[in-house]
């Protein structure tokens, strides 16, 4: 381990990415289709033996700044990593371009989910594998980084909690010495995460296996589910044999994408509060209540208005689906629910991608698998929204809560704002450059939102006609493909990245 730590972290994350790739190969044997698995097979062998020649190579190798080049290498994995494992994809499908290949493992890496091949039966079943395993790994790749690297330097959502830290390495409590090593700390995590990770997907695909999806499709949605990927091998998700009792699992799996706190090992500040007054927790629950009862309230209106014969079915169907949609979409996943098809008929509702934009716009929590804004930049605009409030009435009045809730609702909300704003920018960026490959305006919003959320299905979800990833034109994809890296990475930690000097004045 020790040796492994020495190693330049983009040596260790190929040297990964091509033992990932034999699970591919060994399925395709398993399952007689030898081409696919000598597709994985070659490619696999080659750049492992590539890798242990760049490892042999820089083993003495020695960097300047040992947390900045963690950073630099955490930024640079979702340009090099991409390239490297579309090769088995490109070598197995043949009726595709490796530029395809590329925007679709840039997508599942990014755990975006967005693909190219939605027709069924495309793919062979050990492509779909491959998919919904880079995922998998890009999920647990983003756990691992925002513990070991963004949340020891300030970025990633920590930065509320001090804002004027950003981009400066913060040792843990109680630790000193060489416990501090960004590799042993990177390694530690991984060592920490991995066995729930993995213990996580394989109760989540037992689970499905018992409620009634075949193997392939309960694996690939249980880790689609842990990574918050949304990758699938089907159509739809309301396709799985599993039904209603699948979409309950996979929406108690969607729980662990609200808060970090659920995940052992996550990082910790001094100042938590217990897990039942979490705030990412609380203002997730209060969307998870608030949105499904205000759609069931105008499903119900609706279907008064309508003058269509409701029963308690039908209700209880409008409500689940309104609830599993609310929960996937806000932890950045995108999975329909069955029933939010027929709610969507009973209330007659014109345009509820509208919600569903929102609710990904919104986010997860912090050091979790999901994207968007985050629900603590949520959390901390609200509780300065309050407190100004508060002023208008009692001008004299002192806010409580303590320092820490007063630097909520200071510095802490201040740069939440300023990163909602690099949002918006960055949102309004991308939609323009869509724009200039003559892209309508609302098929627009919905990609770079999808994009910038790491929500893929988001655009099959809209129902605004073709909004199919698979129709763009290669250079749509290229900007929407540095969106979902933008958006994996987020703006600030870019910023710090770019510009690590302009953050410590």
């Amino acid at each position: 381990m020790r040796r492994l730590t020495a190693l330049p972290l983009p040596v260790v994350l190929t040297g990964l990415a091509a033992l990932a790739m034999f699970v591919p190969a060994v399925h395709a044997v398993v399952m007689d289709q030898h081409r696919v698995a000598r597709a994985f097979f070659y490619p696999a062998t080659l750049i492992l033996i590539l890798t242990v020649m760049v490892a042999l190579a820089t083993a003495g190798w020695k960097p300047h700044n040992a947390a900045r080049s963690h950073l630099r290498s955490f930024v640079l994995a979702y340009a090099f990593l991409p390239p490297v494992l579309a090769l088995p994809f490109a070598e197995a499908v043949r009726d595709t371009t490796y530029f395809n290949a590329w925007f679709e493992m840039v997508s599942a890496f990014t755990t975006t989910g967005a693909t190219l091949y939605d027709t069924p039966g495309r793919l062979p079943d050990s492509v779909h594998l491959w998919r919904g395993l880079v995922g998998w790994l890009g999920g647990f790749f983003v756990l691992v980084a925002a513990t070991g690297i963004l949340a020891s330097q300030h970025l990633g959502g920590f930065e509320l909690y001090a804002p004027r830290a950003i981009g400066r390495v913060r040792l843990e409590p109680g630790q000193t010495g060489p416990t501090t090593d960004p590799a042993a700390r990177l390694l530690r995590h991984a060592l920490t995460l991995l066995p729930v990770y993995a213990g996580l997907t394989g109760l989540v695909w037992l689970a499905l296996l018992l409620a009634g999806d075949p193997g392939l499709v309960a694996l690939m949605h249980a880790m689609a589910a842990l990574s918050t990927s949304g990758i699938t091998p089907l159509p739809h998700l309301a396709d799985a044999p599993s039904g209603f009792l699948g979409e309950a699992i996979i929406g108690l799996a969607l729980v662990f994408a609200l808060t970090r706190r659920l995940m052992p090992g996550a990082a910790r500040i001094e100042t938590e509060a217990p897990l039942w007054r979490d705030p990412e927790l609380r203002v997730g629950i209060s969307f998870l209540v608030a949105v499904p009862v205000a759609l069931f309230l105008r499903h119900w209106i609706g279907a008064i208005e309508g003058q269509l014969t409701s029963d308690l079915v039908q209700a209880v169907q409008a409500l689940w689906g309104a609830l599993f949609t609310v929960l996937s979409f806000l932890t950045t996943t995108g999975f329909e629910s069955a029933g939010w098809v027929d709610a969507r008929a009973w209330s007659g509702m014109d345009a509820p991608w509208l919600i569903l934009l929102g609710l990904a716009m919104m986010g997860g929590g912090v050091a979790t698998t999901a994207g968007g804004v985050k629900l603590l930049r949520i959390y901390a605009l609200y509780k300065l929204g309050i407190r100004e409030m508060d002023r208008l009435s009692e001008p004299s009045s002192v806010g409580g809560g303590g320092p820490a809730a007063r630097q909520m609702r200071g510095e802490g909300a201040f740069i939440a704002f300023v990163f909602f704003m690099l949002f918006a920018l960055a949102l309004g960026v991308v939609n323009l450059l869509l724009a200039l490959f003559g892209i309508p305006f609302e098929r627009a919003v919905v990609l770079s939102v999808s994009a910038l959320t790491t929500t893929g299905p988001m655009a099959s979800a809209s129902r605004l006609g073709d909004t199919s990833w698979a129709t763009l034109v290669p250079g749509a994809k290229v900007v929407l493909a540095a969106a979902m890296v933008l958006g994996r990475l987020e703006t600030v930690a870019l910023l710090a990245f770019l510009l690590p000097t302009a953050w410590r004045r």
